[in-house]
């Protein structure tokens, strides 16, 4: 499944933020991922067992730290790439005391937009 967290309407609790980069392999993921990347590619650069490294996807991907789209190949052997889907990311304590979280997204490119475009088709279809 593709999880667009750009897309998402609705930013997760700081606390699932927090605990996502609280995590030394989720950090390295992060710090890794220059331009998009497989999770094959991940585990070579980041030297993370596998089974390891998709459930920390999931956890980026679920706290909308990175964002999962599809690699179209002529093979019919699609792959999931992975990129960092914020440019910054704010904690502040909200007037009932409790932590609050903004976070600060890349701009979109026509392609990227148009990518999204055809992902929610797909997924209609």
């Amino acid at each position: 499944m593709v999880r667009d967290s750009i897309a998402s309407e609705s930013t997760p609790p700081a606390e699932e933020i927090c605990a996502a980069l609280d995590d030394p392999d989720c950090r390295e993921i992060i710090r890794n991922l220059e331009e998009p990347m497989t999770a094959s590619e991940l585990t070579k650069r980041c030297d993370i067992p596998q089974s390891t490294l998709y459930r920390k996807l999931e956890l980026l991907t679920d706290s909308t730290l990175l964002e999962e789209s599809t690699e179209i190949r002529r093979d019919g052997h699609h792959a999931s790439k992975y990129s960092v889907a914020f440019d910054e990311i704010t904690l502040a304590l909200e007037d009932d005391r409790t932590l609050g979280v903004q976070i600060e997204r890349p701009a979109r490119t026509a392609d990227e937009r148009l990518a999204e475009l055809w992902s929610e088709v797909r997924k209609e279809t």
